[in-house]
């Protein structure tokens, strides 16, 4: 059976070529009744665009660039699933990236990693998005682009960006632990070129200033975004003469392995310290006893940059594109019993 080209969509449908090619890149200037009619006719011919076939012949990519650094296997899986469902749904390519947010060259391997590999854009996550001199770099080479960043409001040095509002997050997340009777409390950071660790440490500064605790620096505890990082700083707390009742920790990952070096001393949680974590991780979800949260819904954060990102780059008009440049998601307090007061 000879496979169904453009033209026979084309011939079927009543249509120009030109408005096949639209539709099939998801272009909205199409109305909807032509788009229903080219739709049903590519189902009916079984037609298959050729992307690779359409890059050559366009002048600009159909593809986008996910570049990331971090080793947080749940973080990155949640990441490309979001991009890959929008790209999939647009009619683009992706190409996966990791690298090295502190290498000297990242901000010039990324400009030719666009034009080497003719992308459209790329999506950026943390920590590499919220790096000013890499983001100058991109815009003075006229690379389409949205950040992932940690924040509640606009900073023109990042944008276009989607914002995490962790600050607020960790605030409320320690104001249900000081709720649950709690008044010492640590804090275990993790990796400060992460904006969402400052982020997160100011919102549990937030919460004890809010409620008239004083900040006692023998509870703060630099350290990674990692499982042994938590033991390791749980250990320290445990050695203390008057440790804390409650851990605030920067991510599930650190407060998983909080729970395992509290569990290895012969206590228990949260009868005996209380713990919290960041990001509804499967560490939080399957710990023992189950972790309180912020639920941070990192699959849909990344399907919404990619979107917004290709909204940015086709060819519609000015007005259909809008001008905002930044998007603000809360994560959400998820209670488990890992900070519950055992009921009297």
């Amino acid at each position: 059976m000879t496979k169904a080209t453009i033209k026979d969509v084309a011939k079927l449908a009543n249509v120009s070529l030109k408005t096949v090619s639209r539709v099939i890149n998801n272009e909205p200037t199409v109305r909807a009744a032509k788009v229903k009619l080219v739709q049903d006719a590519i189902q009916k011919l079984g037609y298959k665009p050729n992307l690779a076939a359409r890059n050559l012949r366009s002048s600009k990519g159909y593809a986008l660039g996910l570049v990331y650094d971090n080793p947080n296997p749940y973080y990155i899986i949640d990441m490309q699933n979001g991009a890959l469902s929008i790209c999939r749904e647009m009619g683009y390519g992706l190409q996966i990236h990791p690298c090295r947010s502190d290498a000297l060259s990242i901000a010039d391997n990324l400009v030719q990693l666009v034009k080497n590999n003719d992308l459209s854009g790329l999506v950026i996550a943390p920590p590499v998005s919220e790096r000013a001199d890499i983001i100058a770099v991109l815009k003075a080479n006229n690379i389409h682009f949205v950040g992932i960043v940690s924040g509640s409001e606009e900073d023109k040095t990042l944008s276009p960006c989607m914002c995490v509002d962790d600050r607020s997050a960790s605030r409320i997340i320690t104001e249900h632990i000081i709720s649950e009777g709690h008044s010492e409390i640590a804090f275990f950071w993790g990796e400060e070129v992460h904006k969402s660790s400052p982020e997160r440490y100011k919102g549990y500064v937030d919460a004890l200033q809010t409620h008239g605790i004083a900040l006692n620096e023998a509870l703060i505890l630099q350290g990674q975004y990692s499982f042994d990082s938590g033991y390791v700083n749980a250990q320290k707390i445990l050695a203390l003469k008057h440790r804390p009742t409650a851990i605030v920790c920067s991510n599930d990952e650190i407060a998983a392995g909080a729970m395992a070096a509290i569990k290895s001393a012969g206590l228990s949680v949260p009868t005996d310290i209380a713990i919290s974590g960041f990001e509804d991780s499967p560490f939080s979800r399957h710990s023992s006893p189950p972790m309180t949260t912020a639920k941070q819904a990192t699959e849909t954060i990344a399907a919404s940059a990619t979107k917004f990102l290709i909204n940015k780059i086709r060819p519609i008009s000015q007005e259909e594109r809008g001008e905002e440049t930044v998007m603000i998601f809360s994560p959400e307090l998820i209670v488990r019993q890992s900070t519950l007061s055992p009921s009297p």
